[in-house]
C-alpha cells in the first residue's frame, strides 16, 4: 500500500482567509503585504500551509490567530481552488475560508501588531495570484447568506441602533432596502433585545440601542428559516 502512495503526485495545500469587517464607512476586507517571494510587497489575503497533523479547520484557526491574534470568531469554509498554475512556484491547492469580525473591537491590535490594513470592498488593491477571485466568491456567498439568514452579531458592536443594522445589510447586499419592511422582518425574527439606552449622536431625540439575543440568534442560524430580503 505504501509503495502505491509513493508513486502519487505531491502537491501543497494552502489555507487562505478572507476577513470581512464593518464600520461607519461600510463593508471592508482585511489585507496584509506579502513578506516573501514571489510577489513580495504586494497585497494578499492572510494565509498559510496545512500541517501534517492538522485538519483544515484547525489550520484556518491557527493562521487567523498567528496573523491577527483573533480567536473564537465566525468562520466558514468557502471553496477549494486548484488551477494548475495558480502559484508560480509550486503546484498548490488552496482552500479558502471567510470570517466576520467587528472592526471597532479589533482594529488597533490588527493594524499595530500585524501590519494588516482594512480596505473598503470598492477600493481594495489588486491581490496576488487568484485572491481577487476568492474575494469575489466570498462576497457572493456572504450576500446569499445575508439574504436568507440573520447576520450582524459578528460585525456590529455589542450595542447598536436599528439604523446601523440596516446600513450593514445594505452594505453587504449592495442595494437600498425599504426601512419599514426591513424593520418588520428583523423584528419578526425575535433576535433583538431593545435597551433603555439611546444613541444621542444620531438625532436630537436619540435612537434606541439594541443588542442581539445570542441564544435565539444562533438558533435561527441552525434552523431552516428564510429571511428573504
Amino acid at each position: 500500500m505504501l509503495n502505491s502512495y509513493s508513486s502519487a503526485d505531491k502537491v501543497l495545500l494552502a489555507v487562505d482567509c478572507i476577513i470581512f469587517g464593518f464600520d461607519d464607512e461600510g463593508l471592508k476586507i482585511l489585507l496584509i503585504k506579502r513578506d516573501f517571494e514571489p510577489e513580495k510587497g504586494k497585497w494578499s489575503l492572510i494565509g498559510g500551509f496545512l500541517k501534517k497533523e492538522e485538519v483544515l479547520d484547525t489550520a484556518a484557526i491557527r493562521i487567523l490567530d498567528r496573523y491577527t491574534g483573533l480567536q473564537d470568531i465566525y468562520m466558514e469554509q468557502l471553496y477549494a481552488y486548484s488551477e494548475i498554475n495558480r502559484d508560480p512556484v509550486e503546484r498548490t491547492i488552496s482552500v479558502a475560508y471567510y470570517a466576520l469580525i467587528n472592526i471597532e473591537n479589533h482594529n488597533a491590535e490588527l493594524t499595530q501588531n500585524y501590519h494588516a490594513q482594512w480596505f473598503s470592498i470598492a477600493q481594495a488593491p489588486k491581490l496576488i495570484f487568484d485572491h481577487d477571485s476568492m474575494v469575489e466568491h466570498a462576497i457572493r456567498r456572504l450576500r446569499y447568506r445575508t439574504s436568507i439568514k440573520p447576520v450582524g452579531f459578528e460585525l456590529l458592536p455589542e450595542k447598536f441602533t436599528m439604523r446601523q443594522l440596516l446600513e450593514l445589510y445594505e452594505a453587504i447586499l449592495s442595494k437600498e432596502l425599504d426601512k419599514r419592511n426591513f424593520i418588520s422582518k428583523i423584528n419578526s425574527l425575535d433576535i433583538l433585545i431593545k435597551l433603555e439606552e439611546k444613541d444621542m449622536m444620531s438625532s436630537r431625540k436619540g435612537s434606541y440601542l439594541y443588542t442581539f439575543d445570542k441564544e435565539k440568534y444562533d438558533a435561527k442560524l441552525l434552523n431552516d428559516f428564510v429571511l428573504n430580503l
